[in-house]
């Protein structure tokens, strides 16, 4: 018997290929070497060794040494998460501590987030 395989599984292998060569570009806003500015360093450098590997590229910016490039992104809170790529811009406020939120946020789990650090998308 010759069975077509479904286009959904086709669909899904082409976007899983896709989504393995995408490269995400991280902004993390700190204050300087307060508790919550380490964790936050601390568990998106995780997030990040565990489920983007190569795939990313992570500026850690102290808003007290640049506080030109807290301006331009408009930085009200720290620390805060900005995604820039891969499309669309988010934000991610706290100490990112919240494992799963992230990850939805990120798109890189289907679970629904949940949780008190907070997500917003623009």
């Amino acid at each position: 018997m010759n069975e077509k395989p479904e286009v959904k599984s086709a669909t899904q292998a082409f976007e899983n290929a896709l989504d393995e060569k995408q490269v995400f570009v991280l902004k993390l806003f700190v204050s300087g070497m307060t508790p919550s500015s380490i964790r936050a360093v601390q568990n998106i450098r995780k997030i990040c060794q565990e489920h983007l590997k190569n795939r990313f590229e992570l500026q850690v910016i102290d808003i007290y040494q640049q506080p030109d490039m807290a301006k331009e992104e408009q930085i009200v809170a720290v620390p805060t998460l900005i995604k820039k790529l891969p499309a669309p811009l988010q934000q991610f406020l706290g100490d990112l501590s919240d494992k799963e939120k992230i990850l939805v946020g990120l798109n890189l789990s289907p679970k629904a987030p949940k949780g008190r650090d907070e997500m917003k998308t623009q």
